[in-house]
């Protein structure tokens, strides 16, 4: 593969044309293969940001791309106004790796969900959100306004479209644009007795991440998700899980619940679910699929064909190559050498956080000057959080691959 992207805009050029509400890019990525990637330059890069966790397979995997090629010259887009068949394909799929005998099969006591799929995760998120209004509304006796209340954790990262940003209770993220959307408050993660304050008669929903992508890879514990599951049954709310980030396999379960024996209600997907194809989804169970009928909810672009192609190439990788049990088995000799570079660089690694293929190393100092340190030796990474930098490789990386981001960490670290 020799194909490169266009030479890239300089600044000055790209001021007349982009909004700037992104920093200047580091730099211009031209091409992609496996766990690489190459920039306009042709210098390779061991890639573990991987589109900040979408690109579960990797760049390129063959099987992914034969099957967009394939779509894409049948059928790309119809609108939810005709059906493609490929929604149900991956709906069933994914109910087939969600009660897996591999994985908790407790997480959705084995029933087969109801899915819909949309563009994006805040676009998934919105879309819990809408079930749990719908739910509160069921709950007052039809009463508007009285059962609206979602509970989130602090630093908890859920999107930034309305609804999702005000679930997310960051100033970086809400700053210039409040009044936010009434009815949200935070609890602390992994404290049960701040969740039993908020949680009442006036609850909706909990929304968790089970790992905190964006808030730094804090991960919640088994007795306080459960805790939480007791808890909405106590008040009639919803126990939502946001596994956009910590999802599809990413922490070697299908999905990152699942290691602490709760069900839930509904959850989202997003990020990996289609392999970099842009998509999201929900999954919500039995007992309250009915809480969304025909009009009260929709997308113009969502399922469309190419993303369920996209997204089923995902599916049938997992099964070919065994990924999600890959990540728990291979993640252990990953982490245990993270934690040796914290014991060997103690006055600059902090801790090891994290689950799988989504780890992080919190720092005692800013991310960006190490960020950068590594990217010149040839590792692409993503901060998060306060000071923590985030390791997203792909589903499909290998031991040798691994040991090489522990190398390129530790060259850099000792300089």
């Amino acid at each position: 593969m020799n194909d490169t992207a266009g030479a890239a805009l300089t600044p000055a050029q790209q001021a007349p044309c982009l909004l700037g509400n992104y920093a200047p890019p580091a730099l211009t990525l031209a091409r992609g293969e496996g766990a690489y990637v190459w920039d306009d330059a042709g210098r390779r890069y061991l890639d573990f940001c991987m589109g900040i966790a979408c690109n579960s397979l990797g760049h390129a995997h063959p099987h992914w791309v034969a099957a967009i090629q394939r779509q894409a010259g049948l059928l790309a887009q119809t609108s939810n106004l005709f059906s493609h068949g490929l929604q149900e394909r991956l709906a069933q799929a994914i109910n087939a790796r969600v009660n897996a005998n591999d994985d908790n099969p407790n997480a959705t006591n084995g029933q087969t969900g109801r899915m819909f799929f949309c563009n994006s995760g805040t676009e998934a998120n919105e879309a819990l959100l809408k079930l749990a209004r719908l739910h509160g509304l069921r709950k007052s006796g039809g009463k508007e306004g009285v059962a609206i209340r979602v509970v989130v954790a602090a630093k908890a990262f859920h999107g930034r479209t309305f609804g999702a940003m005000a679930a997310t209770p960051q100033e970086k993220i809400q700053n210039g644009y409040r009044p936010m959307l009434d009815g949200f408050f935070a609890g602390e993660l992994n404290n049960l007795e701040s969740f039993e304050r908020l949680v009442g008669e006036h609850t909706a929903a909990v929304l968790i991440e089970a790992v905190q992508g964006e808030g730094g890879l804090s991960t919640a514990t088994p007795a306080f998700l459960q805790g939480l599951r007791k808890l909405c049954d106590k008040h009639n709310a919803l126990l939502l899980f946001d596994e956009i980030q910590c999802g599809m396999g990413r922490t070697g379960k299908f999905l990152a619940f699942q290691h602490c024996d709760v069900t839930a209600d509904a959850f989202s997907l997003a990020k990996g679910i289609a392999g970099g194809f842009p998509m999201g989804a929900i999954w919500v169970a039995p007992q309250h699929a009915d809480l969304f009928t025909p009009g009260s909810h929709g997308t113009t672009f969502g399922g469309n064909p190419l993303a369920c192609a996209a997204a089923l190439a995902v599916q049938e990788v997992f099964t070919q190559e065994n990924l999600v049990h890959k990540v728990a088995t291979r993640s252990n000799t990953w982490h245990a050498q993270l934690h040796t570079l914290a014991q060997k660089y103690p006055a600059t690694i902090k801790s090891v956080r994290g689950v799988g293929y989504l780890a992080g190393l919190a720092l005692h100092t800013e991310t960006p000057p190490l960020i950068a340190a590594i990217r010149q030796r040839g590792l692409l990474a993503t901060p998060a959080g306060d000071n923590v930098i985030r390791l997203l490789p792909p589903l499909t990386a290998t031991p040798g691959e691994l040991q090489e981001c522990v190398a390129i960490l530790d060259k850099t670290l000792a300089a």
